[in-house]
C-alpha cells in the first residue's frame, strides 16, 4: 500500500509540473495551432501516467482526472475555450480546473428561482449512501448464496456509489483547497424520467459538461453545413456518446491491462441511440408522458439491463469487482491502522 502512494504522489506530482508548464508557457502562446502543438506532449504524458499504478482506484481515477478531463480541458485551452478560460488567477485553480470535474457555483441572486440541480448533497443522503456502500462492501461475502440477478444489482449499484463517493470527496477537497463552494457532480439519476434526463442533466454532470464542449458542439458545428440543425443536433449527441464509451475503454485498459473487447462502447453506443431515439419522438409526436414512476422505473431498468449486458461482462471475467471489494477493504483498514497509530 505504502508504495503504491510513493508512486500515486510521483505521478501527481508529474502532472502538477506539466499543469504548471502549460498555465505559465502555453498561455503566452496565441491560441490555435501552435498553442495546441505547445501542449500535446502534456497530453501524451496523461495518457502514459496511469500506467505507472498498479491500484485498480488509482489508475482507474488518475486515468478519469488526467487522461481524460486534464487531455480533453487541455485540447479546448488550445483555442481559449472549456473551463480554463478566461485564464484562473493562479497555478492552484488552473491545476484543479483542468484535472478535476468541478464547477465553481454561482451565487444566486436574492429574486433567482432556486435550481434544485446546484444544490449540495443533503449531508443525512451522504452518509446514507456512505452506509449503503459499507453494506454492500460485506454482503459481498454472501454473493454465492444469493441469486445471479441480485448480484449483477449489487453490482450496478456498487459502481454508482463508489463513483459518487469518490467523485463528492475529490469536490470537498478541492473545495476547501479553493475556498468557494462547487457544484454537485450528480443529480439523483435514479429520479431521472428519462434517458435524456439521465444523461444529461443527472449523471456525472461535470464529465458530461466537458463531452458537450469538446465533442458535442464541434461535431454539431461542423454537420450543420451539411444536414439540418435538427440532423446535427442528433450526430452531435451520438458522436459524444462515442467518444464516451471509447474513453471507458481506456480506463479499462488502465485497470485490466488487456486489449479492449468494444463491449463497452457498444453499450454507450446503444444509449446513444436510445438517448436520440427518444429525443426525435419527443419532437415528432405529440406524445403525453406517462407517470414519473412509470418513466423512472423504464429508465432505470433499461441503464440497469443493458449494462448488466455489456457495461458488467469485462469487469465479472477479470475479476474487476473481487479486486474493487478487496482494493476498499485494504483502504479503510490502511486508515484505521494509520489512526491507531497516531492516536497511541
Amino acid at each position: 500500500m505504502e508504495e503504491e502512494l510513493r508512486n500515486l504522489s510521483k505521478v501527481w506530482i508529474y502532472a502538477l509540473f506539466s499543469i504548471s508548464y502549460c498555465y505559465f508557457i502555453s498561455s503566452r502562446i496565441s491560441k490555435g495551432i501552435l498553442r495546441l502543438l505547445s501542449i500535446l506532449p502534456v497530453c501524451i504524458l496523461f495518457l502514459v501516467l496511469p500506467l505507472f499504478l498498479s491500484s485498480l482506484h488509482f489508475s482507474g481515477s488518475s486515468t478519469l482526472f488526467l487522461s481524460w478531463l486534464a487531455n480533453f480541458n487541455l485540447l479546448l485551452f488550445a483555442f481559449d475555450q472549456g473551463p480554463l478560460c478566461p485564464l484562473p488567477s493562479n497555478i492552484c485553480r488552473f491545476f484543479c480546473f483542468a484535472c478535476f470535474p468541478i464547477k465553481v457555483r454561482q451565487k444566486a441572486s436574492p429574486n433567482a428561482i432556486t435550481n434544485r440541480k446546484n444544490e449540495p448533497m443533503p449531508e443525512w443522503v451522504f452518509a446514507v449512501k456512505v452506509l449503503v456502500f459499507g453494506v454492500l462492501l460485506h454482503v459481498y461475502e454472501y454473493k454465492d448464496v444469493l441469486p445471479r440477478f441480485v448480484v449483477l444489482a449489487l453490482y450496478c449499484l456498487h459502481i454508482y456509489l463508489e463513483v459518487e463517493l469518490v467523485l463528492v470527496f475529490v469536490g470537498a477537497v478541492v473545495s476547501t483547497l479553493l475556498g468557494c463552494d462547487i457544484e454537485p457532480v450528480f443529480n439523483e439519476p435514479y429520479l431521472a424520467t428519462s434517458l435524456q434526463d439521465f444523461w444529461s442533466r443527472r449523471w456525472n454532470l461535470m464529465v458530461s459538461a466537458v463531452l458537450r464542449s469538446a465533442v458535442h458542439i464541434p461535431v454539431q458545428r461542423f454537420f450543420t453545413r451539411f444536414f439540418r440543425a435538427n440532423i446535427a443536433v442528433l450526430v452531435g449527441v451520438m458522436a459524444s456518446f462515442l467518444v464516451s464509451g471509447l474513453m471507458h475503454e481506456l480506463i479499462y485498459f488502465y485497470a485490466i491491462r488487456l486489449p479492449p473487447t468494444w463491449e463497452v462502447t457498444c453499450f454507450f453506443v446503444l444509449q446513444g441511440v436510445a438517448t436520440t431515439s427518444e429525443i426525435v419522438v419527443k419532437r415528432t409526436l405529440r406524445w403525453t408522458p406517462p407517470h414519473r414512476a412509470v418513466s423512472g422505473l423504464a429508465v432505470m431498468a433499461f441503464v440497469s439491463v443493458t449494462g448488466v449486458w455489456l457495461f458488467l461482462p469485462q469487469l465479472l471475467r477479470n475479476n474487476v469487482h473481487e479486486r474493487a471489494t478487496s482494493e476498499c477493504l485494504l483502504v479503510i483498514d490502511f486508515a484505521k491502522r494509520k489512526l491507531f497509530i497516531s492516536s497511541s
